[in-house]
């Protein structure tokens, strides 16, 4: 009894609820621990990917499933309703409507394009709008071919007009613009090349004068001031230009200075004219001229007041033929500048 009594006392004793807390926590974490895996991503793994897109130009049947029979029908007393067409079928039938070329003409019913609305495909190879069907079913209220009165007809929706629209709107497009090219090109073309016609020829170069004549009065300065003021200051600078000319080329030469001017021409070594490219006629040679010739007298040589030697006979005529022979001053020929000149006795 004691025995059984203390194993029955140890049975009753309650476990220790701290103690219970730990075992149920190990209990929770071992799964835990072994189910732990370490992830590296590798960036390998492949995304998930979403939800997939239909295609919009997807052909289907509208009426997969057929009516069900009707009392007549089942009866035998009415032929019952055709089978639904496999994938072959519809497409003998749609190249039997693409033949007819009933995609490129309007619909039949409302007398419009088909553009991109919803295009439906009939058993019988004709092409509706879906809505216009719908609505000449609803009105009728039987299944009837609105062309060929066909009963009990299948429906495949298409996109046959929606792609021949297409196409046409990117044909109508293309060639606006390239009209609009050639319109752009052909009038930059008439803006550049005058035309042969007499009359479009004078009205061309009217325009051209026009233009010009515009961009010339945009561009001037309106400002008459300022325009008097600069026509001042260029007649002031000419005038003393034209005092300092007369008081270099109108004053008289002494003795003393044409001296001077002999000796620089001395200095230069200057025997030869440079208009006629001969030996000119220095005193020595004067001399030696009158003993050894038979009775030719040598040229003249006259001096400039800026040293430069000639023939006397060759500045007259190259004075003769200048250009500013009515001027009252002359240019030498070398230096350009304004001279007086003197006659070298030998």
């Amino acid at each position: 009894m004691s025995a059984g009594a203390e194993g029955s006392s140890e049975a009753r004793t309650p476990a220790d609820p701290r103690k219970t807390k730990v075992q149920k926590n190990e209990s929770k974490s071992k799964p835990l621990k072994r189910d732990a895996t370490a992830i590296i991503d590798t960036g390998l793994r492949k995304t998930t990917e979403g939800p997939k897109v239909e295609d919009p130009e997807k052909e289907y049947v509208l009426d997969p499933t057929p009516p069900p029979l009707t009392l007549a029908q089942k009866l035998g007393l009415l032929p019952p309703p055709p089978l639904p067409l496999s994938s072959d079928e519809w497409e003998r039938v749609k190249q039997r409507s693409l033949l007819q070329g009933d995609s490129m003409q309007p619909c039949p019913i409302c007398k419009e394009e088909f553009e991109l609305r919803p295009q439906v495909l009939l058993s019988c190879s004709h092409v509706f709008h879906k809505a216009c069907l719908q609505a000449f079913e609803k009105f009728t209220n039987k299944k009837t071919c609105p062309l060929c009165r066909k009963n009990q007809y299948q429906t495949r929706v298409i996109h046959d007009g929606a792609r021949l629209f297409r196409v046409k709107s990117a044909t109508r497009i293309q060639a606006y613009w390239r009209g609009y090219i050639v319109r752009k090109w052909y009038r930059n073309l008439r803006k550049t090349i005058p035309p042969t016609d007499a009359k479009l020829r004078r009205k061309f170069f009217e325009e051209k004068f026009t233009e010009i004549s515009r961009r010339i009065l945009c561009s001037y300065n309106t400002n008459i001031d300022e325009l008097f003021s600069e026509i001042d200051l260029c007649l002031a600078v000419n005038r003393s230009i034209l005092q300092q000319l007369d008081e270099r080329c109108g004053h008289e030469i002494s003795e003393e200075e044409w001296e001077k001017i002999q000796v620089q021409a001395a200095h230069q070594e200057i025997y030869e004219c440079s208009i006629c490219l001969t030996p000119l006629s220095l005193h020595g040679d004067c001399q030696q001229a009158a003993v050894g010739s038979s009775g030719q007298r040598p040229r003249e040589t006259v001096l400039l007041s800026c040293a430069h030697l000639f023939h006397h006979a060759c500045l007259l005529a190259l004075e003769e033929f200048s250009l500013g022979d009515n001027a009252p001053f002359h240019a030498c020929p070398l230096c350009r500048s304004c001279y007086q000149k003197k006659i070298l006795e030998c």
